[in-house]
């Protein structure tokens, strides 16, 4: 969780919750259109930041899920 674009994934996602609730309230109309305002980019923001990030693993599609292996899936068939 050290990742900065993750941190701003989590952020965003508490913004677009907070003003969906807000939107719901009796809010001034002004207030909702400066958060609007700011949520737009802060959303584009947040998708130019996880496209480019630079986060490199070492999993390939053949490692298939980390919690639970091919071999386990396999397995789980059979019974």
């Amino acid at each position: 969780m050290k990742n900065f674009a993750i941190k701003l994934v989590w952020f965003t996602t508490i913004y677009v919750f907070v003003f969906a609730g807000l939107c719901q309230t009796n809010v001034a109309f002004p207030v909702i259109m400066t958060l609007y305002c700011i949520g737009i980019p802060l959303i584009l923001f947040m998708v130019y930041t996880v496209l480019h990030d630079d986060y490199t693993t070492l999993r390939t599609f053949k490692d298939w899920y980390g919690d639970h292996p091919m071999e386990t899936l396999e397995d789980e068939e059979e019974r």
